[in-house]
């Protein structure tokens, strides 16, 4: 929309990073086939949607835009389900294997949807659990929390504090952390719950196929918090043949961008963030094991603003594509590489022309994440 790209353009450049070479430098072992097969056992799996909208291929100057519509997966409104639900299998199966029968506490720290996601697992299989909730999270979203029977703990603190308490928690009996981040000698589950997510990218490969789009998207943006589901998005498409090796975009709030400040900096590092309406993108430190694939693996990072969030949140409701400010911020990302101020090397720098195939990942949907409305048009 052209009123939409001139109030873009009057803008700041929003903070960057582009990895060249990303695309055909560096390559990675795929996931677990079984993943997806055991996601299909599941009494509600189905594959979410992935929505074509031309009006995004228009507005981006790109040939396609899908989203792939994360508001209801497997009866929650965001993707976490499908790493929470694969890494709980594999512990269960473990300890049934060593002979520890009985219930488990499993325990997590969350910005809202891995810590629902855990608590309906584990009362659906019949366990406990004990969620970590840190400042910032809407009290909606811990209510919903509390609704699956879990026991949460609510911090002053940041959400590092809050993974730093739910760690220390876990060390009790019969007691399971249940990560969707890693640390040197934490690693097992949350790569676990990266294969989860696995999943999720399976379905856009057949989607698009179907749609007619073979060879793939042109670019994928993700939005990132620790940057587990980024680790999986790179493990899928950089474990793939160079010729349909896409560019990937990693988009953060510019209140906690920690993957863009890590890439810039060339090494992981904490940083000290801020308020966010992207709650569950909220985080000050890149997960370890994720670390290796967004360093190698991502063509470029962008940190957007809550304001962009809101309006790439609205424009995706008009369009009928239910999205929190996390999940909007593919769209809010997308924006400013291809569109924003100094969008033409962006553009350059991740091979995108105006026949290239966009892939937005909306994590939530609106009920995910509830925040105040920043704007009322996209």
């Amino acid at each position: 929309m052209p009123e939409i790209a001139s109030t873009l353009r009057v803008l700041p450049p929003s903070p960057w990073t582009a990895r060249p070479g990303a695309r055909t430098a560096w390559r990675c072992e795929p996931a677990p086939v079984e993943v997806r097969a055991f996601h299909a056992t599941l009494p509600d799996y189905a594959p979410t949607p992935l929505t074509e909208l031309p009006a995004l291929a228009a507005e981006l100057e790109v040939g396609r835009v899908f989203v792939k519509d994360e508001s209801a997966r497997l009866g929650l409104p965001a993707f976490k389900a499908l790493g929470a639900s694969w890494a709980v299998h594999r512990i269960l199966a473990e300890r049934a294997a060593g002979a520890r029968p009985g219930p488990v506490t499993l325990v997590t720290a969350t910005d809202g949807n891995h810590g629902r996601a855990v608590a309906r697992v584990a009362r659906l299989l019949g366990q406990r659990a004990h969620v970590f909730v840190p400042r910032g999270v809407h009290p909606r979203a811990v209510s919903a929390i509390t609704a699956e029977r879990a026991k949460v703990t609510e911090v002053p603190g940041p959400y590092d504090e809050a993974v730093r308490l739910a760690a220390e928690a876990a060390r009790e009996a019969d007691a399971v952390l249940v990560q969707d981040t890693a640390w040197p000698g934490y690693e097992r589950i949350p790569g676990w719950i990266v294969e989860g997510y696995s999943t999720l990218c399976a379905e856009i490969d057949e989607q698009l196929a179907a749609a007619g789009a073979v060879a793939g998207p042109g670019l994928v943006a993700v939005p990132v918090g620790v940057g587990s589901l980024a680790q999986a998005v790179v493990t899928h498409y950089r474990s793939r043949p160079r010729a349909q090796a896409p560019a990937l975009l990693a988009v953060e709030p510019q209140a906690a961008a920690c993957v863009l400040e890590s890439l810039t900096r060339d090494a992981p590092v904490s940083i000290t963030t801020g308020e966010t309406s992207m709650a569950g993108l909220n985080c000050g430190t890149p997960s370890s094991i994720a670390w290796p694939h967004l360093r190698n693996g991502l063509d470029a990072a962008v940190a957007v603003s809550d304001a962009d969030a809101a309006r790439a949140a609205a424009r995706l409701a008009g369009l009928g594509v239910s999205s929190g400010p996390c999940g909007a911020a593919g769209l809010a990302g997308s924006r400013a590489a291809l569109i924003g101020p100094g969008s033409g090397p962006r553009r350059t720098a991740l091979g995108i022309g105006p026949s290239s195939v966009v892939v937005l990942l909306s994590t939530e949907g609106a009920d995910a994440n509830p925040h105040p409305a920043h704007a009322t048009a996209g």
